[in-house]
Parts: C-alpha cells; structure tokens; sequence
C-alpha cells in the first residue's frame, strides 16, 4: 500500500490526527511513519522530517506524508561502530542499508541508525551503494563534514575495495579508465585469487574517482561482472561480492595520517565463496 498526502494546514491542530484524517491510514500507521521519517513539515522555513506525533501544526505549515507499507516494514541489519573519533566515526555497512534515506524514510539507513546510536547529529561525507558492504565514515559537525567530504571529492582519500568477481580473471595492477556519463573515470584491479571451481577471481580494486556504480560498471564492461550484481551482471543467492575494505588520508581535522582497515572477520565473513 503506498499513500502520499501533500497539504497546507488550513487551522492550528495535531499532526498526527491532521495526518491521519487526510490520508485514511490509522494514528499508529501514521506514529510508525513519524519515528521512520516517512513525514515532513515546514519548521523554520525548511521542509524537515517531523517524527513526534504530538507536535501541533499550526495553520499555514506544509505537511507531507509517504506512505509506503513495503519500505516501512523493512527491518534492515544493524550496523556495527568500528571507531569513534569524535567529530567523526567509522562505521561497517552492511548490505542492502542505505547511505542515507529518501523521502519514504530514513530507518533502513546508516545516517539514521548511527544518530539513534550516538544520540549526535550526523552528517553524510561519502556514499557506498546499498547492495555494497564496508567501511563508511560519518561528521558530526557541519565543519568536520565540509572538510572530510574534500578528500573524497578532491581525490586525496587512498581507496581500497575487495571484489569477487565472475570468470577467471589475471590482472596485475590494470587500470580501467572508460569514461562513466561522459567523464573521466580511473579504476585499477589486481587479482589476488581465482577459484577454479565456482569460476569466480577474487580482485583488489582502488579507485581515483568516484563515479557512480564506477567500480561494477567498469567491471562488467571488460567482462567481469561482480557477483551477484543485478544491475550489471546477473542475481544471485549472495549479496552483492562489493566490499569497502580500507581508507588512508591526511586528516584535515588534526593534521595526522590516519588509516582504517576493516577487521578480518567482516573481510572473510563477506568474500568468502
């Protein structure tokens, strides 16, 4: 079932019961829509998601619902706190969470989970696709994240990812440099192992720039689609063979070189065949 509502209060009342009455859903739906960030208000002039179903409207104020019973009802893995720095912590994402969320709700993503954990604001830095797992680090200040966010952008952030992917594969420090959308795009693969039996190759994959699905698009056009990519390659019963593995830069924050590796037990856990 998916509802939307899109509506300017005509007179001061509780959000839940406004909510409710234009949409036809009952007050628990819409509570459970709130704490999920399936809701959105006016507040200070920007449209914010309104998760306390108590708040009154007053009249004037844009309320916004999107309502989707299949979003809503999924319960996504938890992911786990490698390290917390202070003004930025290091975080495991698991497969198929999202970076951040969308309007139909933010409770199956790692921005959300790390703020309910941490009780801090949190600011996304970078991105990792949702069918992806690995390292991800999130700000917890508007300076910290404007700062971070150069290194990714600014290529100064040293990226490591592991890769299983199909076929037998022997590449020593190959570089994949088509274009993605129109711009440059640099990609470079070593393999590391390759199984004979399940026809698959374990690679090390680091990249310069960070297009979008750049590591599984140049992938699949030399012919080696990551297991189990279902954008690129073909479904199958595993997740996504992706895995963010190590981060290194010169932190702008206190000027030392810092490094994060993912522990072993994450590594083997998820490229394993």
């Amino acid at each position: 079932m998916r509802t939307t509502v899109d509506l300017i209060v005509p007179q001061p009342g509780i959000a839940v019961d406004i909510l409710s009455e234009a949409s036809g859903l009952p007050k628990g739906r819409i509570k459970d829509a709130m704490a999920k960030g399936a809701c959105w208000w006016t507040l200070k002039g920007k449209q914010v998601r309104l998760r306390k179903a108590k708040r009154e409207a007053k009249a004037g104020t844009r309320l916004q619902l999107y309502y989707d019973a299949r979003v809503l009802a999924r319960e996504p893995e938890a992911p786990e706190l490698l390290e917390d720095k202070g003004r930025y912590s290091v975080w495991f994402k698991p497969h198929g969470l999202l970076a951040q969320g969308s309007q139909w709700g933010d409770h199956c993503s790692l921005l959300r989970l790390a703020e309910v954990q941490l009780n801090r604001p949190c600011h996304l830095i970078h991105r990792l696709d949702a069918d992806a797992a690995g390292l991800m680090m999130i700000a917890h200040d508007t300076k910290a994240a404007g700062a971070l966010s150069q290194h990714f952008s600014g290529r100064t952030m040293t990226k490591h990812y592991l890769a299983r992917v199909c076929g037998l594969l022997d590449a020593r420090h190959q570089r994949i440099s088509t274009p993605i959308d129109g711009k440059e795009a640099s990609t470079c693969i070593t393999t590391l192992s390759v199984d004979e039996a399940s026809n698959t190759s374990l690679i090390e994959v680091d990249i310069d720039t960070g297009r979008k699905h750049q590591i599984r698009r140049h992938l699949a056009g030399i012919g080696h689609p990551i297991v189990a990519d279902r954008l690129y390659g073909t479904p199958a019963s595993v997740p996504l063979q992706l895995l963010a593995c190590y981060l290194a830069f010169d932190c702008p924050l206190t000027r030392a070189r810092v490094e994060f590796q993912l522990p072993e037990r994450l590594q083997s856990s998820i490229m394993s065949e």
